[in-house]
C-alpha cells in the first residue's frame, strides 16, 4: 500500500507510554506501555481497519436503515453497513482533523462537521489525546454550531490487548449489571434490557473469556470509589490493560470479541467502547444527547496498563 492513508502521524511519549495518533479521524493508531501493546493497532501504510482506534461521532454504533426522526423531521443517512442495512459509527472516523495544539505528551485536533443530507447540523469536534502516569486520556468535545438543537452521541473504538494470544486466552472484568438484547441478524435493539446474572455475558467477577462471542451494549455500570467504571483485560501472567470512564457521562459500553473471517483480525483484540447512548438511540431516544444551539458536550476516557 501507499504511504499516506491516514495523514500526519502524531507521536506522543510520557510516563513510560508511547502513542501514535493520526490526522485521519484523530484516531489512536498505537498505544504502548514500556514497549507492550495495549491496543490492537494498525500500520501507518494502511487504511484504518475495522474502526480500530476511531472516534465515533455524532453517533456510536448503529442506526436502523440509516433513518431517524428528530424534532418532527425525518432524515436519511448513508447506509454504510450494507449487510445489516444500518448507518454505523458516525461521520468523522476518516475525516481530516486539523492541528490545534501539540506537545511531547499530547495533541489536540479539531474537525468541523458541516451540515449534510441525513445530518443537517454543524458541529465543531475537538479531540485531545494526552499521556500521563495513568495512561492515555482522550477527551472529545462537540459544540453545536447551528441555531437549532442537534442529536448527538460519542464513543471510542479501541481493541484492547492484554498480551500474546487471542481474546479466548484473556480474563475480562466488566462491572455491568445489564445488557441490551439485540436481534441476531442486524444487532438492533429488541427493546429489552436484561440482567447479566446467570448468562455467559456476566463478567462482574473477572473470568476467562474463552469461546464466548459478544457484540453487546452493557449498562448498569458500577463505579469504583473514585466514581469511574473500569473494564480490565488481563493475560494469564497477570499483566493487562484497563479502560476507565465516568458512567454518568458514558452510561453504556459496547463489548465485541472481534469475531472475524480474516485470520489477522479474528479475536485479536477485545473492543471496549464506552458510549453516551446505546445502539439506535437516534430512534429510541435512550440517553440521546440533545445539543442546544451553541452548547457543548464533553466526554473522556483513559486507557492504561494494569
Amino acid at each position: 500500500m501507499g504511504k499516506d492513508y491516514t495523514g500526519t502521524q502524531y507521536e506522543l511519549a510520557g510516563d513510560g507510554y508511547t502513542a501514535v495518533v493520526t490526522e485521519a479521524g484523530a484516531a489512536l493508531r498505537r498505544l504502548r506501555h514500556e514497549g507492550r501493546d495495549l491496543v490492537a493497532g494498525f500500520e501507518a501504510t494502511e487504511m484504518m481497519p475495522l474502526y480500530r482506534g476511531a472516534i465515533l461521532a455524532p453517533w456510536p454504533n448503529r442506526i436502523a436503515d440509516g433513518r431517524y426522526t428528530f424534532h418532527g423531521r425525518t432524515h436519511q443517512l448513508p447506509v454504510n453497513e450494507v449487510d445489516r442495512a444500518t448507518a454505523i459509527h458516525g461521520l468523522v472516523a476518516f475525516a481530516p482533523f486539523g492541528l490545534v495544539d501539540r506537545g511531547g505528551d499530547h495533541v489536540v485536533l479539531a474537525y468541523r462537521l458541516f451540515a449534510s443530507p441525513g445530518y443537517p447540523f454543524t458541529l465543531l469536534i475537538t479531540v485531545e489525546h494526552r499521556l500521563g502516569p495513568g495512561g492515555l486520556t482522550t477527551k472529545v468535545t462537540a459544540t453545536n454550531g447551528v441555531d437549532e438543537p442537534a442529536p448527538y452521541g460519542v464513543a471510542p473504538h479501541p481493541y484492547l490487548t492484554a498480551g500474546p494470544g487471542r481474546v479466548d486466552d484473556w480474563e475480562l472484568e466488566l462491572p455491568a449489571e445489564r445488557y441490551l438484547e439485540v436481534t441476531p441478524d442486524r444487532l438492533l435493539p429488541t427493546g429489552s434490557v436484561l440482567p447479566v446474572e446467570g448468562t455467559g455475558y456476566d463478567f462482574r467477577a473477572p473470568r476467562r473469556v474463552g469461546g464466548v462471542r459478544i457484540d453487546l451494549a452493557y449498562t448498569g455500570l458500577r463505579p469504583g470509589e473514585d466514581g469511574l467504571a473500569r473494564a480490565r483485560v488481563r493475560a494469564a501472567e497477570g499483566r493487562g490493560v484497563e479502560l476507565r470512564w465516568d458512567p454518568a457521562v458514558l452510561p453504556w459500553v459496547q463489548v465485541h470479541t472481534a469475531d472475524r473471517p480474516e485470520p489477522r483480525f479474528d479475536r485479536a483484540g477485545l473492543a471496549v467502547e464506552p458510549m453516551t447512548c446505546p445502539p439506535d438511540a437516534f430512534n429510541s431516544g435512550t440517553d440521546l444527547v440533545v445539543l442546544e444551539p451553541g452548547a457543548a458536550h464533553a466526554a473522556s476516557w483513559t486507557i492504561g496498563a494494569c
